[in-house]
């Protein structure tokens, strides 16, 4: 097994055995690329986009928040091009049954096989799929002989079109509704609402969290890529000529945000689109070194005024801004950013291996404290002589203001063992000292030191080591 394929199956594991990632319905066979988060999974999640929503909503104040339906009109769809222009590229082999992506067939083919001209390979496809010139892919993999990675036959379909949306009723051509396959057209449908509601000016932006859905061909890599996933989008309207202006600015600074998790800066990379989707004047990806590669992390997009216009025609309603008596149709730039691939960007460069000073090894998650899905661990030292009874005074105290955990076992070194597993940042525990001087052990996660302090100084010290106020503030320094 190669070094990145073990790590990976490592972290899977990892996130099911301690709680965080479950394969969904895995008691009737489970479903491919359907996940369910777990009892720390959730918490982690969900801090995850308590940090991405305050540094949009909070530290920007002409940015407000939106959190429109899954369900919406069809005609939302026709406007925005999805119906006709949302779909992939699919090749069926006719042997193993397997479907492909066929311009990621004839890459990874490329890559494995070191391939001595693969530039002009790669030039090659980039042209056929800019003129969606389905017969010349379908040529290009039978001059390079490419077969099936499971079953090595070469006997492949005919290239074909796949609509990527999920269609959930169809009794009339009225009755047709789809799950989203974005959450962007929801903001730009309530465009004129919020506009109108809020009295915001351009520019401005609109930033929304939801769910979206797609009928991936590959749907693989743990959660890279799944049918169900979740979007933390940002639409900022602005004055068509301060397009690059905006664009460079959300690119620097969606980079900080990124920067700031403390992931290594080395895992980070800018590529500018080579292929522009055809809304776009301008794009970027940030990309991860994922367990599997550099891939997005999140894009950063000129939209022009494509989508608004797009509405405008299809509603008959005027979406317009009116500046000097004159109106106009504001540009957009968008940020888009997946949660689940942000999670997994953060749970695989976090999970550690380390060996210790006695020979043994510790597995330890060094989550961001801020992010960390239960802040400290509360701990008996033993199970008599009142001390239960303390760490759970304790605990009943300040769980009110932080996740907290209590747990009691004979062995505090499997305690802390567990709670290294889970990412907790701090971990107190209560002992016979703690009787006469009212001071309790607090120990790091990530270096393991062990200090007493006072019990009425636990809760400013979990703030202090573990609260997202710092992190905002630096950020509000960049805005």
């Amino acid at each position: 097994m190669k070094k990145n394929d073990y790590f990976l199956h490592f972290l899977i594991s990892h996130a099911k055995n301690y709680g965080f990632i479950y394969p969904s319905s895995e008691i009737y066979g489970g479903l491919n690329a359907i996940y369910d988060y777990g009892q720390y999974g959730v918490d982690l999640k969900n801090n995850i986009k308590e940090y991405w929503w305050k540094s949009m909503t909070q530290l920007h104040d002409n940015i407000v928040g939106l959190d429109s339906s899954i369900l919406m009109h069809s005609n939302i769809w026709k406007a925005s091009g999805h119906i006709k222009k949302f779909y992939d590229l699919l090749i069926d082999n006719k042997d193993s049954k397997k479907r492909y992506r066929p311009d990621i067939l004839i890459k990874e083919f490329l890559l494995k096989n070191n391939y001595p001209k693969k530039e002009k390979i790669l030039f090659r496809l980039n042209h056929l799929l800019k003129k969606n010139d389905l017969v010349g892919i379908r040529l290009l993999i039978k001059e390079l002989n490419i077969l099936d990675p499971k079953c090595k036959s070469n006997n492949w379909s005919d290239v074909h079109l796949f609509n990527m949306m999920f269609k959930i009723s169809e009794k009339n051509e009225k009755d047709v509704l789809f799950l989203r396959p974005e959450t962007a057209q929801g903001i730009f449908s309530n465009f004129s609402h919020v506009k109108q509601s809020s009295r915001m000016k351009i520019p401005f932006g609109i930033a929304q969290i939801g769910k979206s859905f797609r009928k991936e061909i590959i749907a693989r890599q743990f959660l890279f890529r799944m049918r169900e996933f979740e979007q933390m989008e940002m639409q900022f309207f602005i004055f068509p000529k301060e397009e690059k202006k905006w664009y460079t600015y959300w690119k620097k600074f969606r980079l900080k945000w990124h920067l700031e998790l403390n992931l290594g800066e080395k895992n980070y990379q800018l590529q500018d689109h080579r292929q522009l989707a055809h809304y776009a004047s301008a794009g970027t990806d940030i990309e991860f070194h994922f367990p599997f590669g550099f891939k997005e992390l999140e894009g950063i997009h000129c939209r022009r005024d494509f989508d608004l216009k797009r509405h405008e025609n299809f509603s008959n309603k005027k979406i317009r801004v009116f500046k000097e008596f004159q109106s106009y149709i504001p540009y957009v730039i968008e940020t888009s950013l997946g949660v689940d691939r942000l999670f997994l960007a953060i749970f695989s460069s976090s999970l550690k291996k380390e060996k210790l000073k006695n020979g043994n090894y510790r597995i330890i998650l060094k989550i961001p404290n801020y992010l960390s899905p239960i802040k400290a661990a509360i701990f008996p030292l033993v199970l008599k002589n009142g001390l239960p009874e303390i760490a759970k005074k304790i605990f009943n105290e300040i769980k009110i203001d932080y996740k907290l955990i209590y747990d009691k076992n004979p062995s505090i070194g499997k305690l802390y063992r567990r709670q290294d597993a889970i990412g907790t940042p701090l971990c107190f525990t209560i002992d016979y000292d703690t009787i006469t001087t009212n001071t309790v052990t607090m120990r790091y996660r990530d270096s393991m030191k062990q200090k007493r302090i006072p019990i009425k100084k636990i809760s400013n010290f979990i703030e202090k080591e573990t609260g997202m106020k710092k992190i905002l503030k630096k950020l509000s320094n960049y805005i």
